[in-house]
């Protein structure tokens, strides 16, 4: 996400307090590491609350500012510890038993993943989630609670340790249920799975999210999310409501070994994506041959507005995380529009015929 500094809050400031700035500038400038790259944000968020205490906004607006940024900067610190591991978050209803095939499913899920060394995030709660963290044990388990004016509990697995963070505000825990995935299961669900499958949906097909993959795991035979991706289709897609390549986006399985290949499949090669100014950039793990990059920009030319796909077999220059500058990269200039087409690209991009 580029950053771009408020003038206006700045100007805003300048007039109301002359040397207030200047106090602001040694304030950061105290405050943070001589080489961080990011004394400019932390400048703009000091800028933000004084001009929120200058306006004296009402306690209740007061309130919510100060929870949320109380809550952010305590998961930061908390999850930092896990920032080099892979996460797939787990979606499904907190009320399926014990008994169900959905339950054994999840459970199963859990190991699965487990084994592949992906740690599993889920709400905390019951049901689909006690199941899917049972199967992953406490190592491969994070727990994403939310405090509720009723008991509230979380489940047996994370309960009582550091794999735990509780949230007061919902939008907030949303946002690291999604921020943290590096692919999302949805089991079937009640009102709130179905809220954050389409949430995620739409982060995605918006461009506000990375691409990850999104898997739909339902029982053998199961229709639950047949009848929902039919009523996508009749309903969405007919109507011209999304593009038709947005369904893409999801993939639909009937077992956690499926659900984890899927997974698995997804990061053979491709390793991450970011914008670099008016460029859209993918990184591999390993490159591609010329002849599938003649291919390549064959097929997936409407996703160009303009030049052609170019691969590079590493950053030539310090705009990117150290650790990443050794990864070979696909540049282009994207639509921003299609990305059920750029799921379909990253498919291609991790076939081994492909590779170099």
């Amino acid at each position: 996400m580029p950053f771009e500094t408020d003038d206006y809050l700045s100007r805003h400031v300048q007039v109301q307090a002359t040397d207030l700035v200047k106090k602001l500038d040694e304030l950061a400038e105290l405050m943070v590491p001589d080489d961080s790259p990011n004394l400019a944000l932390y400048r703009e968020m000091l800028l933000t609350v004084v001009r929120m205490a200058q306006a004296d906004r009402s306690r209740w607006d007061a309130k919510i500012l100060l929870q949320t940024m109380r809550e952010m900067e305590h998961a930061f610190r908390q999850l930092d510890q896990f920032k080099h591991r892979r996460k797939v978050t787990v979606f499904g209803s907190a009320r399926t038993p014990i008994e169900h095939p959905l339950y054994a499913l999840a459970r199963t899920l859990g190991q699965t993943l487990a084994r592949s060394d992906l740690m599993v995030i889920t709400g905390a709660g019951g049901g689909i989630m006690a199941a899917a963290h049972e199967g992953a044990g406490l190592d491969h388990s994070l727990g994403l609670n939310i405090t509720l004016p009723f008991e509230q509990h979380a489940n047996p697995t994370v309960s009582g340790t550091d794999n735990l963070l509780s949230f007061h505000f919902f939008f907030v825990r949303k946002l690291f249920f999604v921020k943290e995935a590096d692919a999302l299961v949805l089991c079937p669900g009640g009102f709130g799975t179905l809220d954050e499958a389409l949430e995620v949906l739409t982060l995605i097909q918006t461009g506000k999210s990375p691409l990850v993959p999104i898997v739909l795991l339902d029982e053998p035979g199961g229709s639950y999310w047949k009848d929902a991706m039919g009523f996508m289709e009749r309903q969405l897609v007919e109507n011209r409501y999304v593009l038709p390549t947005d369904m893409r986006l999801m993939r639909l399985v009937e077992n956690a070994e499926d659900a984890a290949a899927e997974i698995d499949h997804f990061y053979s090669n491709f390793h991450s994506s970011r914008w670099l100014k008016d460029r859209f950039v993918l990184r591999m793990q390993r490159i591609l041959h010329d002849e599938a990059i003649d291919e390549l920009n064959e097929r997936f030319a409407d996703l160009c507005l303009s030049g052609r796909f170019e691969q590079q077999t590493h950053c030539e220059e310090a705009i990117d995380d150290a650790d990443l500058q050794r990864l070979p990269r696909l540049g282009f200039v994207f639509n921003g529009r299609d990305h059920g087409r750029l799921r379909e690209l990253t498919d291609y991009i991790n076939d081994p015929a492909h590779w170099g």
